[in-house]
């Protein structure tokens, strides 16, 4: 038998294994019994759906145990996008600000905002040994995955504070 004859031979054994294996398949899964929602079926959140909050959680994990640059990169990996030149800046106007304030403490939460089921913002008031920063997260959701589409940090918001307590009103 010739090589070429030999070669065909195993492409039909293999499409027929490929079709078996496909019609087979189609076969178990037609047997499968359909399922049936009732009203006390609760819908869980799908195995493996990374959140805004897992990914600001895994944010300031890193940017605590780690580094601010791990923390930084982590989070915009989500984002292909992202300009790398404005990335370093922000990761050393963040790293400059923390050698003055002193070590990270917590976080607590400050507002969330929704604008819809697909753009979400987080703000946070991150506590440092000196003084407290504000992180800002901006979550996009495009189609199944969300990416980070902002992040804001700034030491203004003491100024803010005592600004909200003046009186604004006229008499």
């Amino acid at each position: 038998m010739s090589m070429r004859n030999l070669l065909l031979k195993g492409i039909k054994s293999f499409s027929f294994i490929l079709l078996a294996s496909a019609i087979y398949s189609s076969a178990s899964a037609q047997t499968t019994p359909p399922v049936v929602k009732t009203e006390t079926t609760v819908k869980a959140p799908a195995a493996g759906i990374i959140t805004p909050v897992i990914l600001i959680d895994r944010f300031f994990k890193s940017y605590d145990k780690e580094s601010t640059t791990k923390a930084m990169l982590d989070i915009f990996k989500t984002n292909p996008l992202i300009d790398t030149n404005s990335l370093i800046k922000l990761i050393t106007k963040i790293d400059t600000t923390r050698s003055v304030i002193g070590p990270y403490l917590g976080k607590d939460l400050i507002v969330q905002r929704k604008a819809s089921n697909s753009f979400v913002l987080y703000s946070y008031l991150v506590k440092h040994q000196t003084q407290p920063l504000r992180f800002t997260f901006m979550f996009y959701k495009p189609k199944n995955d969300w990416v980070i589409f902002r992040l804001y940090f700034d030491d203004a918001v003491g100024s803010e504070l005592e600004q909200s307590a003046k009186i604004t009103g006229k008499p």
